[in-house]
């Protein structure tokens, strides 16, 4: 899952991107708000940490662009002030919770899981796709209950398809998500991950449709 930081206290921004980093997720980050803004405009993030108090475009201002433009990534505002008033607007602009500095990083990790869970219309941390159960807080992927070891990327590989189960996910799209936007990765990287993850998991956990992607289904 691909993640947007958007923070400008570098401390606070290594903090979370370390926490994020050894809780599977794929971390963008941004201390400009109008870096921020461009990006979460032109990218298709899985969920967005947004720091209200930024120096060149405050974090109100970008959420509401961002739900004005039709973005519907779910987003977790940071914010230092204690104004209450300023937290309901917030959430009325179209984030979907807030955080108060300071905040212990677990709840952070608790907070992000639970918004990105709610736009995948889950209501628990473990997700089940036929014979495969994901656990999102432990990392953890199972088949018919048994466990499966996997490596921090074919995690992440096998998570992503199956939140999107039943769609077919491009190989373009897979290297968005899975990967930094600096990475060197290619398409054929996608075959090799999906090669050693059919291996562990059975040849027919996930499927090809030719010319869309790869697909994970509940029949599989």
């Amino acid at each position: 899952m691909r993640i947007l930081l958007v923070e400008d206290d570098e401390r606070i921004a290594r903090d979370v991107m370390t926490a994020l980093g050894e809780a599977g997720f794929v971390i963008d980050r941004e201390a400009s708000g109008e870096e921020a803004w461009f990006k979460g405009d032109v990218e298709d993030y899985d969920g967005v940490i947004l720091d209200l108090g930024l120096p060149d475009l405050d974090g109100l201002k970008i959420l509401r662009r961002w739900r004005d433009a039709g973005r519907e990534f779910p987003i977790l505002i940071l914010t230092a002030r204690g104004n209450w008033a300023e937290r309901v607007e917030g959430i009325e602009a179209g984030a979907d919770d807030y955080l108060p500095k300071p905040f212990r990083m677990e709840e952070l990790l608790a907070r992000l899981r639970a918004i990105m869970r709610r736009s995948f219309g889950q209501s628990t941390s473990a997700l089940t796709v036929g014979p495969i159960t994901v656990d999102t807080r432990h990392q953890r992927i199972a088949v018919k209950g048994e466990p499966v070891d996997l490596s921090p990327q074919e995690f992440r590989l096998v998570s992503y398809l199956a939140h999107h189960a039943g769609r077919a996910v491009s190989q373009s799209e897979l290297l968005e998500h899975l990967y930094p936007a600096d990475t060197d990765a290619t398409t054929n990287s996608i075959e090799v991950l999906v090669g050693r993850v059919r291996r562990k998991l059975g040849v027919d956990c996930i499927t090809t449709r030719r010319g869309f992607g790869y697909i994970m289904a509940g029949d599989s």
